[in-house]
């Protein structure tokens, strides 16, 4: 209608000023509010980026190839004390609630057994077997020297896994640091702040009063 209200119409948004400071920069953007101990936090925090990205990848190295020489002369010293043999179950094995399932394939219960140790004396004793066995089975085993039994000795994979573990633990490691090095920082310097910002207070306060 040519008498009608005319709709109302939102006003445009107008757009953010391109010199709003950004977030993570703002310390480093000149400012009449920008104070001596913001740039140099922002300085600091650079700092200790830069320090951790280049500490994480030699730590991860570091470790991971410490850990391997240290598990690689492991294994070499258990695969030298430590002989294979097979083993005859002296009791049936209870069988796992749930066949088949990843339970029962990583399930192990302690039952009897006799073996032959290295030394050619037959014994008896107790280790862990997998569910279902019945009495009469064998089952494969490692003893040491002294006839007792053991675990295999560490395999590639197992070595592998437990560098790599202790290479990323070394990489967490030097990230926390840097990241309590900076909350330290920014906590040393906001109490220093505070304290001018209290300071200053004490020296204006009395001329509001007397204003007043």
């Amino acid at each position: 209608m040519a008498g009608g209200t005319p709709e109302t119409q939102s006003p445009a948004e107008e757009p953010p000023p391109e010199d709003l400071p950004r977030v993570m920069l703002w310390r480093l953007r000149r400012s009449p509010l920008r104070r001596r101990n913001d740039l140099l936090q922002a300085w600091i925090g650079i700092g200790l980026l830069a320090a951790v990205l280049a500490a994480a990848p030699a730590a991860m190295f570091l470790a991971g190839d410490t850990a391997y020489r240290h598990y690689s002369r492991t294994a070499e010293r258990q695969h030298q004390a430590r002989e294979p043999g097979v083993a005859v179950l002296l009791q049936d094995v209870p069988r796992h609630p749930e066949p088949g399932s990843t339970e029962d394939k990583e399930s192990r219960y302690p039952v009897r057994v006799r073996f032959t140790d290295p030394t050619g004396h037959t014994r008896i004793a107790k280790t862990g077997v997998r569910p279902g066995l019945t009495e009469g089975s064998t089952i494969r085993i490692w003893s040491d020297t002294q006839g007792r039994l053991t675990g295999p000795p560490l395999t590639t994979d197992q070595i592998r896994s437990r560098c790599m573990g202790w290479a990323i633990t070394a990489a967490v490691a030097v990230t926390t640091l840097g990241g309590i090095a900076y909350g330290t920082t920014d906590l040393v310097l906001r109490r220093h702040n505070l304290a001018a910002w209290d300071t200053a207070w004490a020296r204006t306060a009395p001329r509001w009063t007397a204003s007043t």
